[in-house]
């Protein structure tokens, strides 16, 4: 008994011991995340070195660090856009940087109206007589659409471009359903609602794939054109309507193809490229490995590049992602938390309020929670400007009706003023499996909504008139806003979702403008002018222990995320990604949703589609543990 006493009490020293280096080492960690800035020392003359490992996003998300450490796997790298234009804009400036280079190698992706943006920001800084040196694997559509501004586009010999345009395939499960004895139960308004099809149909409606071709066409007709715009001697037509003969006449050489077409202008290792910018910016005087050269890294230079703050303050808030009941975010749309925030803001005597606006919709709810908080400081007497980036759609255009004035892009998505709700029953699986119920009602909702029995006719009668009645208040809420009657709003809505330009032209628009239009109107309407006001970003700062955390989950290489593939790796993703949205879809499917006002049409979002070919992975090595 003695030595056994003895051996226990060594294994609890031993629990004590490892408890306290574990305790010490996560309050030193945290002290450090706390603690840390990046030094103005990290600022160096030679090159603004922008490496794109991930996605470009409106508002970057949140990491949870309990998650991240434990699953070792390191989060999706976020670049909020206005912080990229900030960062390019300001090196164009200074003279301590004398060219800027975008290293695409893991891009991700990003959107078209914050590519235009980027883009633009290059454009500027070229002529500001400051090269742009671009080099990838591979370029895709959002990576060429910024790579069109370069002065040098660089791309591996092993690798190419490939130009796919907007569109696709998305998965319907009716038949697969009707198999399993789901009943999925749709409730609807909008001829062009299709956010429910996949439950409810197996291929696409005829109303559904005109307005897929009305706004992809429109989509890619922007594309085209900026594109070329930037690119003149680009052959178009050869890389987009005969692709295959296009990459045959190259021998299939996928990079010797893209630089006879103008898609890149030179091709060449990370080295070799390396060294072409060390001759225009001079060689690290650090590191000596083959192909450094001088630069300073995105976030100490963005850190250091902060616009000054005089005067009163403009507040903008940002809706990104999609709108949910809560407290989610930053990087989705909690209801609560971004009320909260607007609500916090209404003692911070703003002279106007931006809502920028980034978000497929989502949550009734929480659509109106956030649009009374915007009422709220609309009757505080100031202007409400909305600014709408690749999607302000479904509830993303909810929130926007209490504005005095809305911007967008060309390349916006908006519109889809419809309303939905889906709810699965499974009274047919039940009998199926032999299960059956039965009981005493005092009423025809006793019991109701029954998931095993089935609803009753009642309950499927008021459901159905509750989306009804949720859809005139989007009318009306839609109408009071853009001085339309009801029916004038119906025959633009019905669930239709339109291109930026369109939207304009139908009203639901006021004018071409990215946020920086938005911030100097309602800068106007205050009676203010330039150097009179700053930006103030609601909630705009994230925990700083967020790239520490980022560090901790992976090695260097890692956190260069799902990118440096060659064109057979960009097939893999998307497959991964097709996995991903079934996913997705059984948690829409199955997940304590109310009415919703989304977007299932609009393109899925570059951190969204992401992140279902990283739950694409996890649903094939599940199917494939499953299967043998």
């Amino acid at each position: 008994m003695g030595f056994a006493r003895k051996v226990w009490h060594l294994l609890v020293a031993v629990k004590d011991g490892l408890s306290l280096v574990f305790l010490l080492l996560f309050f030193g960690l945290l002290y450090a995340a706390l603690t840390a800035r990046p030094s103005p020392a990290q600022i160096r003359d030679g090159a603004l070195l922008l490496e794109l490992d991930g996605v470009i996003v409106e508002e970057k998300s949140a990491v949870d660090p309990i998650a991240a450490l434990l699953s070792g796997t390191a989060p999706i790298g976020e670049y909020q856009a206005r912080d990229m234009v900030q960062a390019i804009e300001a090196a164009a400036r200074d003279d301590r940087i004398k060219a800027v280079v975008v290293d695409m190698t893991n891009f991700l992706g990003g959107g078209q109206v914050h590519m235009e943006a980027i883009g633009a920001a290059l454009e500027r800084a070229k002529a500001a007589d400051k090269p742009v040196l671009t080099y990838a694997v591979a370029y895709s559509d959002d990576a060429m659409m910024l790579a069109a501004h370069a002065s040098e586009v660089w791309v591996d010999p092993l690798g190419g471009a490939m130009i796919t345009g907007p569109g696709g395939t998305r998965l319907y499960y009716s038949d697969l359903l009707a198999k399993l004895k789901v009943n999925a139960r749709v409730y609807k308004v909008g001829t062009y609602k299709s956010a429910v099809e996949p439950y409810s149909r197996n291929s696409m409606s005829p109303e559904a794939r005109e307005n897929y071709q009305s706004l992809y066409g429109a989509l890619w007709s922007e594309w085209q054109a900026s594109v070329q715009k930037a690119r003149p001697k680009l052959k178009m037509d050869l890389v987009t309507k005969t692709p295959a003969e296009w990459v045959a006449a190259n021998n299939g050489d996928l990079a010797q193809a893209a630089l006879g077409a103008g898609l890149v202008d030179k091709l060449g290792s990370r080295t070799e490229f390396g060294q072409r910018v060390a001759e225009l910016v001079g060689e690290d005087p650090i590191e000596d490995t083959p192909g450094s050269f001088a630069h300073t890294k995105f976030d100490p230079w963005v850190a250091d590049s902060a616009p000054p703050t005089p005067g009163k303050a403009i507040g903008v808030v940002t809706i990104a992602g999609e709108i949910v009941d809560g407290d989610a975010g930053p990087g989705t749309a909690g209801g609560d938390r971004i009320s909260d925030l607007l609500d916090e803001a209404l003692d911070d005597d703003l002279a106007a309020l931006v809502v920028r606006v980034d978000s497929p919709g989502g949550s009734v709810l929480a659509s109106e929670e956030i649009r009374r908080a915007i009422l709220r400081h609309k009757a505080k007497d100031i202007p409400i400007a909305v600014s709408m980036a690749n999607v302000a759609a479904s509830g993303g255009y909810w929130v926007a009706t209490p504005a005095d004035r809305i911007f967008a892009e060309p390349e916006t998505i908006t519109g889809s003023i419809g309303i939905f709700a889906v709810i699965p029953t499974f009274e047919n699986a039940a009998a199926e499996l032999g299960v059956n119920a039965d009981g005493v009602q005092t009423t025809p909702l006793s019991g109701q909504p029954d998931l095993v029995a089935g609803f009753t006719p009642e309950v499927d009668s008021i459901l159905q008139s509750t989306i009804e009645d949720g859809y005139r208040r989007f009318l009306t809420r839609v109408a009071k806003s853009r001085n339309m009657t009801n029916e004038q709003v119906d025959r633009v809505g019905q669930g239709r979702v339109w291109d930026g330009g369109t939207a304009r032209q139908i009203g639901l628009v006021d004018q071409y403008g990215g946020i920086e239009d938005a911030i100097v109107w309602a800068a106007r309407q205050a009676d203010l002018e330039w150097g009179d006001y700053h930006v103030k970003y609601l909630g705009g700062e994230l925990d700083p222990y967020q790239s520490l955390i980022q560090s901790l989950v992976s090695d260097g290489s890692e956190a260069r995320g799902n990118g440096g593939q060659d064109m057979f790796g960009m097939v893999a993703l998307r497959q991964q990604a097709l996995a991903g949205q079934a996913t997705s879809d059984l948690e829409r499917l199955l997940g304590s949703r109310g009415m919703q006002v989304y977007c299932l049409e609009c393109p899925v979002a570059p951190r969204a589609r992401a992140e279902a070919e990283r739950r694409g992975g996890w649903f094939d090595s599940m199917m494939k543990l499953v299967l043998h």
